[in-house]
C-alpha cells in the first residue's frame, strides 16, 4: 500500500491517492458495505457496472465468515479473493460491521472484544481475530479495538485505550507478512483518552489508523472536537479509515477534519427503504428532476420510490441520467417492485455511477 497527500484545504480537509494491490483510488472515498465479501443487493457479475476504480475498495468484517467454511478452509481456498472470484477489488477488514456485527462494550474483557453477530454474541480474542485476517488476506486490515459507546464512564474510556493498544501490539506481533496495518484509536467521548491512544498508537509500526468508536451514541456538535483531537496526534502522511457515520453531513465532517476513507450505512438503509439519491449542484435547479414539491418533500437530496405518485410515472429517475437503471427502468416500474417486494428493486436501486446533467448530478443508491 502507498499513499500521498495530493491537496490540502485551509480546515484541514486533505485530498489524497491511495495505490492498494492493482488499484489506485482518489481519497476520500467510500468503502463498499458488504456482507460476506459481497455488496448487500449486488451479485458478482454486477460489479462491473459500478463505477471503477471507486467501487474496487470493498468494506468486510471477518465475523461474517464465523458462520459457514471455517477459517482453515478459506485458507486453503487461497484467501477472500480465491473464494469469491474477486481478483480486481481489494478487501478492507474492520472487525465491527455496522449493520450485523456490533460492539458490545458490556461484555468485552481483558482476553477479548465482545460483538453482536448473528451467530449470537462472541468474544473474539487477538489470536483468534489474527487468524481470520491471516486465513481472508485482506489488502488492508484494522487490529481489534474495545469499541465503547459515548455514555461509559471515565474510567472505562480509559480501560477501553489500555486494552486497545494491548492488543494492537499482540496484533502485529502476529501479523502476515501481507496486508497493510491500520492501528485503532478509541476513547469514547473522552477528548483526553482519544489524544492519548491515537499519540500511542501513531509510535506504532502501522500503515494507517483507524478511527473507531464513532457513532456510537455521540452527537454530532461532540464529533468534530473529538476527529481533531485524534487527527493533531496522527502523522500527515498515513491515510486515516473512520467506521460507523451515518448521515452525508457526518462524512462531510469526516472529510473536513482530514479523514480519507469511510464505511457508512447510508446507501444500505436507504435502498432498502426504496430510496433514490438525487445532488443538486445549484440550488435554483432543483426544480429540473421534475418533481411536485411533496416528493421532494424537505430534503431534496432523495427521492421516495415507494410513493403512489410514481405508480404512472414513466421517466426514468432523472431525465437524461445514462446509469444503467435510468437509461432502462422507469420511476413506474421500480415503484412496481418496491410495492411486491422484489428484491431486483434493490438491486437497481444500488447500480450506479455518477453523471453530470446541466448544472446538478444523477446518483441512484
Amino acid at each position: 500500500m502507498k499513499f500521498a497527500v495530493k491537496a490540502w484545504s485551509n480546515g484541514g480537509a486533505r485530498a489524497g491517492i491511495l495505490h492498494l494491490g492493482t488499484s489506485t483510488i482518489d481519497t476520500p472515498s467510500l468503502l463498499l458495505s458488504t456482507r460476506k465479501g459481497l455488496p448487500h443487493f449486488i451479485s458478482p457479475d454486477l460489479l462491473s457496472c459500478l463505477p471503477s476504480p471507486e467501487s474496487r475498495l470493498l468494506h468486510v468484517s471477518p465475523l461474517h465468515f464465523l458462520e459457514g467454511l471455517s477459517m482453515k478452509t478459506i485458507s486453503k481456498i487461497g484467501g477472500l479473493h480465491q473464494l469469491l472470484g474477486l481478483h480486481d477489488h481489494c478487501f478492507v477488514s474492520v472487525p465491527r460491521d455496522s449493520i450485523q456485527c456490533l460492539p458490545e462494550a458490556n461484555s468485552t474483557n481483558k482476553i477479548g472484544a465482545s460483538f453482536e453477530t448473528p451467530c449470537g454474541r462472541l468474544l473474539i480474542k487477538p489470536v483468534e481475530y489474527m487468524e481470520m485476517i491471516s486465513s481472508t488476506r485482506p489488502e488492508l486490515w484494522a487490529t481489534l479495538a474495545d469499541e465503547v459507546p459515548a455514555w461509559v464512564s471515565d474510567k472505562r474510556n480509559k480501560t477501553s485505550v489500555d486494552r486497545t493498544i494491548k492488543w494492537l501490539d499482540e496484533c502485529i506481533s502476529l501479523s502476515p507478512a501481507s496486508g497493510a496495518v491500520f492501528g485503532a484509536i478509541v476513547g469514547g467521548s473522552s477528548l483526553e483518552e482519544r489524544r492519548r491512544c491515537a499519540q500511542e498508537v501513531a509510535t506504532r509500526n502501522v500503515s494507517g489508523y483507524w478511527v473507531g468508536g464513532l457513532g456510537l451514541g455521540e452527537s454530532m456538535d461532540e464529533r468534530p472536537a473529538l476527529l481533531n483531537a485524534v487527527i493533531e496526534a496522527l502523522p500527515e502522511e498515513k491515510p486515516r479509515l473512520i467506521c460507523g457515520l451515518g448521515l452525508p453531513e457526518e462524512i462531510l465532517q469526516g472529510i473536513a477534519a482530514g479523514v480519507d476513507l469511510f464505511e457508512s450505512t447510508y446507501i444500505y438503509h436507504l435502498t432498502l427503504g426504496g430510496f433514490a439519491l438525487t445532488f443538486p449542484l445549484d440550488r435554483t435547479q432543483i426544480n429540473a428532476l421534475n418533481l411536485a414539491p411533496s416528493d421532494v418533500g424537505s430534503d431534496p437530496r432523495k427521492i421516495n420510490l415507494r410513493a403512489t405518485v410514481f405508480r404512472k410515472d414513466t421517466m426514468p429517475i432523472v431525465e437524461g441520467c445514462t446509469c444503467y437503471t435510468c437509461r432502462n427502468h422507469t420511476r413506474a416500474y421500480i415503484n412496481h417492485l418496491l410495492n411486491v417486494h422484489e428484491m431486483l428493486a434493490q438491486i437497481l436501486l444500488e447500480m450506479f455511477f455518477p453523471v453530470d446533467k446541466g448544472s446538478y448530478q444523477c446518483r441512484p443508491i
